[in-house]
């Protein structure tokens, strides 16, 4: 039997052939980098491969001082005398797959990818998921559950654009709460900037900025400060919670140096008793420019003064956990839109069929499911247990795998740390202990 070209380690997935690591939790000399969210992508490491695409959102992130390498999704690079070469998993803006291979073995690791049971519904906003056939193939199982089956793209966002005009016609605010990394970008994408003003939080505008530089098309965006700023002045009043309701970076680098935000902080503060979310209202809500405002921020403001600042509003959640109701009741928002980056079950059982990969190891997820269907399909499976998504998330996601009842929260698709209550400010992730 052949040496196994990834084996687990304390530090995180390792290739004993190439010594390097894929997405270490732990410090480590040299690591691969699938994609840029936090539980896959941290600070100490000697040295970081990554796609030259996500190069511009790593350093913001990680710090402009780290030793990156980016290199084109395709492009070989030899470590130690095996090959190794990144390919797009489709699921937030520089995601790749990492394909190993030596001694005529080939191995896959999927990090995290989008691929869903609908043809051609793809993530608008990153190079879509390329199969790449391996022996091996390391799967992620966030939504590995057949509950979890994705609608077209397309019939969400249309449902997201409805409910904004609604909202503006009626005169509040939409406040949609989303992932600052990635499900962000691919709402703005989506939705039509043609019925109001979009507003977002400044954990989300550098973020935005990372996106246009790599060529992604987004539409015009401003801070809450911004619009603050061009108001006629402050005004009186509280709001209640409204009670109803590319082609990127695929064969070219797009790598930034560094990102930049537009945001500032200024949010005023404020607070409210009993289940009303409203607050101090400026002088934009009297022009009527905040009523019909789009705002896209991360679920850690939700009951925060940076919200009830927004005067009158209804809120939602955009996430592939509001595939179950239990998720949007204990996040406590008017609706929930389910709108994932990762595979839903049909695209999970697509993508590994194919790689040809006669074995497979599952990861973060539900992994005994996942096993337990790809050994009834006759395939040699197993699983590695990993730190991804084990961490609280800043960001505020259920957690992924464990049961439908457990109510952990997973650090994946997050956002740079909240700014302290009442500011618009992004902060950098802090750096992990050694």
């Amino acid at each position: 039997m052949s040496e196994d070209l990834v084996v687990l380690r304390p530090e995180g997935l390792y290739c004993p052939a190439g010594r390097f690591h894929i997405d270490p939790w732990r410090p480590v000399e040299r690591a691969v980098i699938t994609h840029a969210h936090a539980d896959h992508a941290r600070r100490g490491h000697g040295a970081y491969l990554a796609t030259a695409v996500s190069a511009g959102v790593l350093r913001a992130r990680l710090g402009d001082d780290i030793a990156l390498q980016g290199v084109l999704y395709g492009e070989l690079v030899q470590r130690d005398g095996v090959r190794v070469s990144l390919h797009p998993a489709g699921h937030v803006l520089g995601s790749a797959q990492v394909r190993i291979e030596h001694r005529g073995q080939v191995w896959v690791a999927s990090g995290d990818y989008f691929l869903s049971g609908i043809d051609d519904d793809c993530n608008a906003t990153c190079a879509p998921f390329e199969p790449v056939r391996c022996h091996c193939f390391i799967t992620e199982s966030t939504f590995g559950l057949p509950i979890y089956r994705w609608r077209a793209q397309a019939e969400v966002l249309r449902e997201v654009n409805e409910w904004w005009r609604d909202n503006a016609a009626a005169g509040r605010a939409s406040l949609l709460l989303a992932y600052s990394f990635g499900k962000a970008q691919r709402l703005l994408a989506g939705v039509d900037p043609g019925i109001g003003p979009i507003v977002v939080h400044g954990a989300v505008a550098p973020l935005n900025d990372a996106y246009r530089a790599a060529g992604v098309a987004l539409p015009p965006t401003r801070s809450l400060a911004a619009l603050r700023e061009r108001g006629p002045g402050a005004g009186a009043g509280r709001g209640a919670r409204g009670g109803t309701t590319s082609a990127m970076g695929g064969a070219t680098s797009g790598a930034t140096s560094g990102v930049t935000s537009d945001a500032t902080s200024g949010a005023t503060s404020g607070a409210t008793s009993g289940a009303t979310r409203g607050g101090p209202a400026d002088g934009l809500a009297a022009a009527g420019e905040l009523k019909r405002a789009l705002v896209i921020a991360p679920p850690a403001v939700l009951g925060s003064a940076w919200a009830r600042s927004l005067g009158e509003f209804s809120d939602a959640f955009a996430s592939g956990w509001m595939q179950l109701r239990g998720a949007r009741r204990r996040q406590g928002v008017n609706r929930g839109f389910v709108l994932s980056d990762h595979a839903d079950w049909p695209g999970l059982q697509r993508a590994i069929a194919a790689t040809g990969a006669s074995r497979v190891i599952v990861t973060h997820g539900y992994e005994a499911v996942m096993v337990r269907w790809l050994a009834q399909q006759g395939l040699q499976a197993g699983s590695f247990r990993t730190e991804y998504g084990d961490e609280q998330a800043e960001d505020g996601e259920p957690a992924r795998g464990g049961g439908l009842s457990e109510a952990k929260v997973r650090d994946d698709e997050e956002a740079p740390p909240a700014a302290a209550e009442g500011s618009d400010a992004p902060l950098r992730p802090p750096v992990p202990s050694a």
